[in-house]
């Protein structure tokens, strides 16, 4: 990042640029907050951004040729192989469909003030280092940690309505506070992030997508119960909960429900807000997801967190009541549906879908083993669960976390302990059926079909019972024409 600056300083060293240049955005509020520096560099410039790219070009400095949006103003480029955007300091005005400005050029005075929130309005002269708060709010805002925007809210989030996930980003990603006009104004206008209306949406699901992945990624920092750094969003939730720190993604799922913005999106998670469980349960199926998202480590992927957070969806549309208690009969499978229905809406990857969704099918499988297991049931379950043991493992142990510490779980080591000797002794995984399907085909005398399937799994439950080898084929083929 130093040498993409140091280059973009010494090029334009001497030249019309020089003093005119000023780096905006992440750079200055890292740098202010004391934090590394990864973002890529934003330039803005009272003058012309595509003239600007162009000269970078022209004297050889830009890794290919610049990527230019005359309608915007702005241009890219890429320097020591960091992407360097530019932008002509400028005003802007929308529409109430899009999110697309229509722009005129103007002063930085006028630029920062078109941002999205004070803290990302420092502007650092590139050649002088100086340092200009032009809101006169955003070296305060960065002291006191407050996500405020430079003008009122309703303006701010009807320009583009993303910012308003853009600000519970922050707020995560920093600890900071949401100040009180800015917060009401995101519940305000929550309504125009929605992706379930029968009107094209303002904000494109890609779009809400990335920035709800970075919440739900997020670790940001941890505030403690009784913290004045807490969010100005009501939080009864912690205290409900009983934690003794909130992680970022737990306060950034807290904010998006409680501002509406999740109902615009993703309104399957609203569902399990006051679906009350059983007796071994503290909490809802809301707060049980929130207090089991509270356990999962800082490095935990985005498949596992989403796995977790909706592990426990399909419960409100399974819930029964009898004489004997509460029940989710099946809710793994019904969940497993809803979660793929959503997450195609968001637009995640087919793999990602996959991912998710059979962590949700199979979030239970680990739970429901027991110590009198035989060890082919143990098998059954390794095979079963092979490919998303480890995720697994880590969901069954946050599960655990969040539910009643006299609650009879699984003992999650001693299971993991079986599982791993039994892998020594044979590799689970790699148990198969002495009997292809061809040769399943011949042995019944039958067209290829379901059938195929199920004749090749009950050979290898048979090799996983010990009742037969895997190498004999002769074997396999009476076992066969006996089932």
């Amino acid at each position: 990042m130093s040498a993409t600056i140091d280059t973009l300083r010494r090029v334009t060293h001497g030249t019309e640029y020089e003093g005119r240049l000023f780096i905006v955005g992440g750079i200055p509020r890292d740098r202010a907050l004391g934090w590394p520096v990864t973002e890529d560099v934003d330039i803005v410039l009272e003058g012309d951004a595509l003239e600007l790219a162009a000269f970078f070009e022209r004297i050889g400095i830009s890794d290919h040729a610049p990527v230019l949006y005359p309608r915007f103003g702005t241009a890219m480029v890429t320097v020591a192989g960091h992407q360097v955007e530019m932008v002509t300091a400028r005003s802007e005005s929308y529409e109430a469909a899009s999110r697309k400005p229509n722009v005129q050029k103007a002063t930085l005075k006028d630029d920062v003030f078109r941002r999205d929130f004070t803290i990302n309005t420092l502007l650092e002269n590139l050649h002088t280092g100086e340092i200009l708060d032009l809101t006169g709010r955003a070296c305060e805002d960065l002291a006191a940690g407050i996500i405020r925007t430079p003008l009122e809210p309703r303006v701010t989030f009807h320009d583009d309505p993303l910012r308003m996930l853009r600000a519970i980003r922050f707020a995560v990603r920093f600890g900071f506070e949401i100040e009180a006009e800015t917060w009401e104004g995101i519940c305000r206008a929550s309504h125009r992030l929605n992706l379930m209306g029968p009107e094209p949406p303002v904000v494109s699901a890609e779009r809400i997508r990335d920035e709800f992945l970075k919440i739900v990624t997020a670790n940001g920092r941890t505030v403690e119960d009784g913290s004045t750094k807490s969010s100005v969003v009501p939080d009864s939730s912690q205290r409900q909960l009983g934690m003794t720190s909130r992680t970022g993604l737990v306060r950034g799922l807290h904010q998006l429900r409680k501002s509406g913005l999740l109902h615009r999106f993703f309104p399957e998670l609203l569902e399990m807000a006051g679906i009350t469980q059983n007796d071994w349960h503290l909490f809802d199926v809301w707060e049980h997801t929130l207090e089991a998202l509270a356990h999962l480590k800082a490095d935990a992927p985005l498949e596992l967190r989403l796995g977790l957070l909706l592990h426990d969806v399909g419960k409100p549309r399974t819930r029964t009541e009898d004489e004997k208690g509460v029940h989710f009969y099946e809710h793994q499978f019904v969940g497993a549906e809803m979660a793929r229905e959503a997450l195609h809406r968001l637009k995640l990857t087919n793999d990602q879908v996959k991912d998710v969704t059979e962590l949700v099918r199979l979030h239970m499988r680990l739970g429901e083993s027991r110590p009198e297991w035989s060890d082919a049931a143990i098998k059954r379950l390794m095979r079963d669960t092979t490919e998303y043991r480890k995720w697994l493992f880590e969901l069954s142990r946050c599960d655990h976390a969040a539910m009643r510490q006299d609650a009879p779980v699984t003992n999650l080591d001693a299971l993991r302990a079986r599982m791993e000797e039994l892998d020594r002794l044979a590799n689970v995984a790699q148990i198969h059926s002495p009997l292809d399907g061809l040769e399943i085909m011949q042995a019944l005398n039958i067209p290829p079909g379901p059938k195929i399937k199920e004749a090749k799994d009950f050979l290898t439950n048979e090799v996983i019972e010990g009742r037969l080898s895997q190498d004999d084929k002769e074997a396999a083929r009476e076992a066969l024409v006996k089932w």
